[in-house]
């Protein structure tokens, strides 16, 4: 059995020439390899290219790469938490590439597997979707180019001397992956232990695939949003609430659900165990229970909103690429999504806030593309008074025809045989307010 090399966080960043193109895993500063990211900022490196799922916090992780001036350019799905990331790619400081998540995870899957690319549902149509698409039994599809890296930054919980990598619940994320798609990987760890410690049922990463081990152990202050309960709760209006109830109410007893971040999160709070429901989180969870009471994500599992939440009994964690796997593949029966936009051809935009950058996909594509049932939660109109329900989409397609129930403040539609169809006044709300707050022809059965 081979030894891997152990070695500080400094002789690591020392591994990074100038101009390398990088993976880092994390989602959020969850599963992040924080103290990797540090020593590299010490250093004179520049004109570097980041692949990852998002580019840190503010000054945390990839992000004081970012305020260091040290990117040249990052490819990921979700930026738009960091403002210094937005404000860098507004000023030409920083070429970001979007991809939507699914489609990150499957590209890096595709790069350490040897493969040259795939075709992809997702974003088909959509301001994201290259040239090269093909229709796959009358399905259009997105040709997508794998992903490599020269260098690939990874975190894991556990570690033996011969680099076999155990992880800590959704901490899993796309580090696997990227375990597998770089010419040299290196992996921060909590504790590295001796050859015949760790069980071969929970090891995840086989020790083939890592270079080096840095042992670090990760504080609360480099979690960031993450670290505990009391910094992801947000008060809870009356209104909300009402609308969790009314997307709960859609979905029926063994459904596997997810759950998009805003309104659909609150559902969360709301499912009992005789609900019978399953929920999903993208970032590689399945039984998601309700957030702890106290506690953060050195204690608890972490869901797509980055919020602290318990696990019920049996639930399992994934990573990236399975994750969305069972998204595409038809295995995700329910999401709930937030929404923009809906049309009166059942077409959903959601991604792209009005005279805000394009920062932040995330996986909205592949799940509003992959789910069988999709629920939009929104507000009736915009902060200006417009009409969200409207004749057309006038805000960039997340994705065409993919929209099965929207839910507003004052109204419930369905698409019973493609029309957009008025089936339910939410409390409160008067068929006059509805007719005159949609822009979209729809039908009433009330």
């Amino acid at each position: 059995m081979k030894t891997v090399p152990q070695i500080t966080a400094q002789e690591a960043a020392a591994l990074v020439p100038d101009g390398a193109v990088m993976m880092s895993g994390g989602f959020g500063m969850t599963g992040n390899p924080v103290h990797l990211f540090h020593a590299l900022a010490e250093r004179a490196v520049r004109n570097l290219t980041l692949i990852s799922n998002n580019v840190g916090e503010p000054g945390l992780g990839g992000g004081r790469l970012l305020r260091n001036g040290q990117l040249k350019r990052a490819i990921g799905s979700f930026y738009t938490s960091n403002p210094e990331a937005v404000a860098a790619a507004q000023s030409g400081a920083l070429d970001v590439k979007l991809i939507p998540q699914g489609t990150l995870a499957e590209a890096i899957r595709a790069g350490g597997a040897g493969i040259g690319g795939f075709y992809t549902p997702t974003a088909a149509g959509t301001v994201l979707a290259g040239d090269d698409t093909k229709t796959i039994n009358g399905k259009e599809y997105v040709f997508v180019p794998a992903l490599r890296a020269d260098v690939a930054f990874i975190r894991a919980y556990r570690a033996d001397t011969a680099g076999n990598l155990v992880y800590r619940m959704t901490e899993r994320n796309f580090n696997p992956l990227m375990a597998t798609a770089a010419d040299i990987v290196i992996a921060e760890v909590e504790e590295i232990v001796a050859v015949g410690e760790l069980s071969p049922d929970e090891i995840v990463t086989s020790g083939n695939f890592v270079d080096y081990l840095v042992q670090a152990h990760t504080t609360l202050e480099e979690l960031g949003t993450s670290a505990n309960v009391a910094s992801s709760r947000r008060p809870v209006d009356e209104t909300r609430m009402n609308m969790a109830r009314r997307a709960l109410a859609e979905l029926k007893r063994g459904d596997v659900v997810n759950l998009g971040i805003g309104i659909p999160t609150l559902v969360a709070d709301l499912i009992s165990v005789e609900n019978g429901l399953i929920l999903h989180t993208e970032n590689g969870m399945l039984g998601v229970g309700p957030a702890p009471e106290s506690g953060g994500a050195m204690d608890y599992p972490v869901n797509a909103g980055k919020q602290p939440v318990t696990a019920l009994p049996g639930s399992s964690y994934f990573d990236s690429a399975l994750s969305f796997a069972m998204i595409r593949g038809g295995h995700v029966d329910a999401a709930i999504m937030g929404g923009l936009q809906v049309d009166e051809g059942a077409n959903l935009a959601n991604w792209a806030v009005p005279g805000e950058p394009l920062l932040g996909v995330g996986g909205a594509m592949d799940l509003a593309t992959g789910a069988k049932r999709l629920i939009i939660t929104m507000t009736h109109t915009a902060k200006g008074g417009e009409p969200k329900i409207v004749p057309s989409l006038t805000l960039p397609l997340t994705a065409r025809n993919a929209v099965n129930t929207v839910i507003t403040d004052l109204a419930v539609f369905k698409f019973p045989d493609g029309q957009l169809t008025l089936v339910d006044l939410m409390p409160g709300a008067t068929l006059e307010q509805v007719r005159a707050s949609t822009s979209a022809a729809f039908q009433e059965r009330l």
